[in-house]
Formats: structure tokens, C-alpha cells, sequence
């Protein structure tokens, strides 16, 4: 498994639109699988890449966690078939987190 580093949280640097946690998505899943030329796409099926195992799977999540400063529950792990979903997944749990209060 690849050394994880501690990115700076989502809440110092905004994530805005869908493109840019996509995009973000993306550098996570090149960093985990270890492969700087995967290209992805909201369509992307997980079961479709090659190297995506149940414990990828794992560290992508964990990964996507620390970098958007979001937690999943254990529902979450296995409702995000595609790139797509796990995009709508972090942008509902931001837009919890970037609620204010009161």
C-alpha cells in the first residue's frame, strides 16, 4: 500500500464545483493504485479499473476522508459503485460540514 500523507484539510481550501472534487478523486486514485495515467470520469464503474480490489477500495475512501474532511460511515463503503457517486457522496457530506450553525 502506498505511504498516505496528511493533505491540508478541505476546510482551509474549498472544494467548490463537482469538476474540481472530481479532479481531486482522481489524484487519490493515482496515488492509491499507484498509476499517474488513470483518467476518470463521473461514469467510471470501481469494478471496471484494474487494481481497484476491496482494499483499495478501503484506502481510496480513507484517503478521500482526510483530503475533504469528511467521515463515511459503513453504508457509504458500498454505495459508491462509480466515480460519479463518490463525487455526490463528498459534496452532500461538505455541504453538512460547510453549513453554519444556529
Amino acid at each position: 500500500m502506498p505511504d498516505m500523507h496528511m493533505p491540508t484539510l478541505s476546510h482551509a481550501r474549498p472544494i467548490g464545483s463537482d469538476a474540481a472534487v472530481l479532479a481531486e478523486i482522481t489524484d487519490v486514485v493515482r496515488q492509491v493504485l499507484q498509476d499517474r495515467t488513470i483518467e476518470l470520469a463521473p461514469a467510471t464503474a470501481m469494478d471496471d479499473m484494474a487494481g481497484w480490489d476491496s482494499m483499495n477500495h478501503i484506502a481510496i475512501l480513507v484517503e478521500a476522508e482526510c483530503r475533504f474532511d469528511v467521515v463515511f460511515d459503513l453504508a457509504d463503503v458500498d454505495a459508491v459503485p462509480t466515480v460519479g457517486h463518490l463525487v455526490r457522496l463528498i459534496q452532500a457530506k461538505r455541504s453538512v460540514v460547510d453549513r453554519p450553525l444556529g
